[in-house]
């Protein structure tokens, strides 16, 4: 084994749009600019709690990789799956790469969460090492009995880009959330709190995958029409990058309400770009978005985030607190660390 290679192991295609999947792949690209040789294998099956299809996929998969070989896997493929690990921990060098513990999902019951965080507690402390992508969530992983030292942060890189110039003078003031819409990203809490700012002008676009939890989606969507904000919510499912771009740069204010986030890149990319934050106080959240550039509220809290929202948006004072927002995010944004660094 040469020193620069690595296998790499995800559930389904590593070319999916949501954040954990961005990582990896921007990992994977740039480890072989450096000259890495990686090798991307994708298990498939349920994932992260895994059918007979998901546990003989990583176990046939890790098998294939010769011995001696070190190999990340990333948390959803292998959290729920110890024996495999187990099996290998000997033969091949394991690491994990948590992005956040499984049972830390939202929306899960009792029984859920102690079955995740049994099974996870299991795979981690057989891996060599685990990696993740924010001290908060390395406290977490540790709290499930992996020792300091074997625990690395890796945070998400950001790309520098051009700061956003919002909507034309005419229009509202546009608000942007980014994520899955799934139970843990809140946009339930989001239609909740815009249903009482009918009043004030403005639009929202939800931008992110509309596939992961169908039934929430429609959940949402029922929200949205029972406020009658079909004309001014709209849910545009996933964006390639240059629609994403576009969106962040004709925004006025990112607003993400999610329940928890290991880290948040969606944050530190409307950060990036100079847009203020409204979002909450879950998990690693408050780490990533330093006070002075976001408003951050307790998660699930529809009254909250209506009233920050309100403060933002409202006239007279909401575009100075904008735009004081705004100064701080692009401040902030010259010390996030690039994706090369990553």
């Amino acid at each position: 084994m040469t020193r620069r290679e690595l296998h790499v192991v995800v559930p389904g295609p590593i070319e999916q749009r949501t954040g954990g999947y961005i990582y990896d792949a921007r990992i994977v690209s740039g480890l072989r600019e450096l000259q890495w040789s990686v090798a991307v294998h994708s298990v498939h099956g349920a994932f992260p709690d895994p059918d007979r299809r998901a546990r003989s996929s990583l176990v046939s998969t890790l098998a294939k990789i010769p011995t001696g070989r070190c190999v990340v896997i990333d948390g959803l493929a292998m959290g729920a799956l110890p024996e495999p690990v187990r099996a290998e921990a000997e033969r091949l060098r394991v690491l994990a790469l948590v992005h956040h513990p499984l049972a830390d999902e939202t929306g899960l019951d009792a029984e859920a969460r102690d079955r995740f965080k049994r099974l996870e507690r299991a795979a981690l402390t057989a891996c060599a090492g685990v990696l993740v992508t924010s001290a908060f969530t390395a406290g977490r992983v540790q709290a499930y009995g992996v020792q300091a030292e074997r625990v690395r942060v890796v945070c998400p890189g950001t790309d520098r880009c051009p700061p956003a110039v919002g909507p034309q003078r005419d229009e509202p003031p546009a608000l942007l959330c980014v994520g899955s819409v799934t139970p843990r990203k809140g946009h339930d809490v989001l239609v909740r709190a815009l249903a009482r700012l009918r009043d004030l002008a403005w639009s929202c676009v939800c931008a992110g995958s509309l596939a992961s939890a169908p039934g929430h989606v429609e959940s949402v969507h029922d929200l949205i029409r029972e406020a009658r904000l079909d004309d001014r919510v709209s849910l545009i499912g996933e964006c390639a990058s240059g629609r994403l771009d576009a969106l962040y740069r004709q925004a006025s204010l990112f607003v993400l309400p999610s329940h928890y986030e290991g880290y948040g890149m969606a944050l530190s990319d409307a950060l990036a770009r100079g847009l203020g934050v409204v979002s909450t106080t879950g998990g690693a959240i408050p780490h990533t978005v330093p006070s002075d550039a976001g408003v951050l509220v307790s998660p699930g809290d529809d009254a909250a985030l209506t009233g920050a929202l309100r403060d933002l948006l409202a006239e007279p004072g909401g575009t100075e607190r904008r735009a004081a927002l705004a100064a701080a995010a692009r401040r902030h944004a010259e010390t996030l660390p690039t994706w090369d660094q990553a």
